[in-house]
């Protein structure tokens, strides 16, 4: 197993989203009047725990920054606040969502106020993993083994659309709800008691989504969803707030134009997140622009 590095966050709790109005008052793009470059300022809204965001925010701050953009980048904690923002027009962009089922419930709300911008990634998927060597295979041989795990499933973010998933279909779908608790608290956290686990050689289970890197990290295999109670597989989009397309139609083509597949995914996030690390993406995405110079126009 390869020692990974785990982003930190900036714990903005439930006041997030008024604090985004104070942020963005200097916005250009969003109206404001702030010294920002030549084109004016974008923000792009993200969980950095949620490395997919994090990786295709500095990918688009390059790409924005190429058009002559100033890009402000906003970091939160959990995805609710995250979605307010966008619709409030404090945020721009939010450059990796889930929007078709893991965070439709936030689109429901607040959909009508949020322009889709167009997919890059098309094969998401939220997953129960265990170590290798746990011998179960399929979730619903989770039934009757909750001392093996403690009686508990290892989750993320409380507000997260894999967290609703898991606690609303799959657990009272296999008949799980009165033998596991989804313990809720953050994406760090979780991958901490998955590391202290399989260096015990303990039994655990835990939410995650592919892509990322963690899959890869950690000797770890999906559990096998008979009754697809985590859902199908759906599209990673880019999200910009209302009329930001027609605003600004030099983003709205650039974006139209990234399409990734799992090894151009798969590299720019082990570039952004483990080989340079917090500190360092903008040249994470430069090294990975030079590997794949073909791949955004």
């Amino acid at each position: 197993m390869n020692t990974r590095h785990l982003t930190g966050t900036v714990a903005l709790g439930a006041v997030a989203a008024l604090a985004l109005a104070g942020c963005a008052s200097g916005n250009a793009a969003a109206g404001g009047s702030g010294d920002a470059g030549d084109k004016g300022t974008i923000t792009l809204g993200f969980l950095p725990s949620w490395t997919d965001g994090l990786s295709t925010a500095y990918l688009l701050e390059n790409r924005l920054e190429g058009l002559g953009y100033t890009v402000e980048m906003q970091t939160l904690t959990e995805a609710g606040p995250l979605y307010t923002g966008l619709a409030q027009g404090d945020i721009d962009i939010y450059p990796s969502a889930w929007p078709e089922l893991t965070h439709a419930s936030y689109m429901e709300k607040y959909g009508d106020s949020i322009e889709d911008l167009g997919a890059y990634y098309d094969d998401a998927k939220l997953t129960i993993a265990v170590p290798d060597y746990v011998d179960i295979d399929s979730i619903d041989q989770l039934a009757g083994q909750a001392d093996r795990f403690g009686g508990r499933i290892i989750g993320i973010e409380p507000g997260a659309g894999l967290t609703k998933q898991t606690q609303e279909s799959m657990l009272p779908g296999y008949g799980l709800d009165g033998e596991y608790e989804l313990v809720t608290s953050s994406t760090a956290a979780m991958l901490t008691e998955l590391d202290n686990a399989i260096t015990a050689q303990k039994d655990i289970a835990v939410t995650l989504w592919r892509p990322f890197w963690a899959n890869d990290a950690y000797d770890v295999k999906d559990l096998a969803d008979p009754d697809g109670r985590m859902g199908e597989p759906e599209a990673l989009h880019f999200l910009g707030r209302e009329g930001l397309g027609e605003e600004y139609p030099d983003i709205a083509e650039l974006i139209a134009g990234i399409r990734l597949d799992d090894e151009q995914y798969g590299a720019l996030e082990d570039l952004v997140v483990n080989e340079y690390g917090e500190g360092r993406e903008a040249e994470a995405v430069q090294a990975w622009l030079e590997q794949y110079p073909d791949v955004i126009s």
